[in-house]
């Protein structure tokens, strides 16, 4: 076990030196000159026809050149030449790994990784500007993207449903800034958040219940909170009998539901013709006889035609939205129409908000990175022209005799005052034979 660690720390090691770097690149010039040699017959290789290629090639490169490498060394610089080649070079190592959450690369040597919440530098780096621009650009190829001085930023779905931005000069000064978010192939379910410590039981009750009666609930919180995780999380609670239509930007939500319609905006040409906005895509979702419509975030005109959904008849309906607060959540939805060109007044504007949403699910990424529901907060109505709300549940952080950090949800002592949590409570007392409850 010890001599496994070891040779992995000294892999790693040679890996991140300027030798290894510039062996790698005189052995790439000169696989690329073979590589010209067979022409349209390598295209046609497969992934293992490659790798024994680049083995055999370094292996003559490196005798020929009398380079002192061990077997072990050469073996590494091999299988970097094939990641080159093949695959996404200094990157897929990276994309492959599960614990990965983000990959946000500032120029060619300045690599960050977040893993868990907790982000930190990577010692991998790119040769120069240009090898990263290859990269990027092998990833944007079959995606049909552009990415040059004319089209200096991109904003792009990866095939196993990632993101990928990328900003280059002018606009990057620093060379090119790329961000690359990935998502998890099985969507966290609800019982997972428990166990992560997202939740505990009594949110969870509440939430189950809240979706199976049809609330609409918006999930609040910053940027890597966990909000998508946390929406597709809440899917598995809809029941199997309902449409659901999902609209995003960008296509990330994984629901695990047998009746999904994935709905993704799209930009417009360099002309400026073409685009399909959020709000477009909501108008037509209506015509689709959605049981409910889900929005992946909310951050602009399309805030109008979401409200008017959830009141017309979408109850179930959920969304997230950039905010850090419950009550600055309900300020920016009311920015949002306000720049979206409502025409009614202040006071009809906060009707219509507070009729349409019935729970705000505060969630926030802590100092350690772990992701927490700070609060869970009910709509009440709307009173002296303000939307009033009451805090149901609350996230509180405390440490034990050891000095542990712990977590707690103090619950307010308040029931929920919605009436289709209500009519279901109705509902399930009917189905058991048993005499409705009062509440208090």
């Amino acid at each position: 076990m010890s001599e496994h660690i070891d040779l992995a720390d000294d892999n790693e090691s040679f890996v991140n030196t300027q030798r290894f770097q510039d062996i790698k690149t005189a052995a790439y010039d000169n696989l690329l000159t073979r590589i010209e040699e067979l022409g349209a017959e390598f295209g046609r290789w497969s992934r293992t026809a490659i790798q024994q290629f680049v083995n055999l090639d370094v292996d003559g490169f490196v005798r020929l050149r009398h380079i002192p490498l061990n077997e072990n060394e050469v073996r590494l610089i091999a299988d970097s030449l094939t990641k080159e080649l093949a695959g996404l070079g200094p990157l897929e190592d990276l994309l492959g790994d599960a614990a990965v959450e983000d990959i946000l690369i500032n120029g060619y040597n300045d690599v960050f990784v977040s893993r868990h919440g907790v982000l930190e530098r990577e010692t991998l780096r790119f040769t120069d500007n240009n090898h990263l621009l290859r990269i990027v650009r092998r990833i944007l190829a079959p995606l049909g993207r552009r990415l040059d001085e004319s089209n200096p930023m991109v904003d792009a779905r990866l095939p196993d449903g990632g993101r990928l931005n990328v900003v280059i000069e002018p606009l990057a000064v620093d060379g090119p800034m790329v961000s690359i978010r990935k998502f998890r192939k099985d969507p966290l379910k609800p019982a997972d958040l428990q166990e992560l410590g997202t939740l505990n039981d009594q949110l969870f009750n509440l939430l189950e219940q809240a979706v199976k009666a049809r609330c609409n609930i918006l999930i609040s919180g910053g940027t890597s909170s966990g909000k998508t995780s946390l929406l597709n999380a809440l899917a598995f609670f809809i029941p199997n009998n309902e449409r659901v239509v999902t609209i995003e930007d960008t296509a990330e939500l994984s629901l695990n539901h047998p009746h999904v319609v994935r709905l993704e905006s799209r930009i417009g040409s360099f002309e400026g013709s073409g685009a399909v906005t959020i709000r477009d895509l909501i108008r037509n979702s209506l015509r689709m006889r959605p049981d409910r419509i889900i929005v992946g975030e909310v951050r602009g005109a399309e805030v109008l035609e979401m409200l008017q959904a959830m009141n017309t008849g979408h109850d179930g309906s959920m969304a997230t939205i950039h905010a850090n607060t419950p009550r600055e959540c309900l300020h920016r939805i009311e920015m949002l129409a306000g720049f979206a060109g409502f025409q009614g007044s202040e006071s009809s504007l906060r009707r219509q908000i507070a009729g349409a949403l019935d729970f705000i699910v505060q969630i926030a990424r802590l100092s350690n990175g772990r992701r927490r529901i700070m609060s869970i907060t009910e709509i009440t109505g709307v009173g002296d022209n303000i939307i009033t709300t009451q805090e149901l549940y609350r996230h509180e952080s405390y440490n034990t005799p050891d000095g542990e950090e712990k977590d707690r949800w103090v619950s307010l002592g308040i029931q929920p005052h919605s009436p289709k949590l209500q009519k279901r409570r109705l509902m399930q007392n009917a189905g058991d034979g048993n005499p409705p409850r009062r509440n208090g």
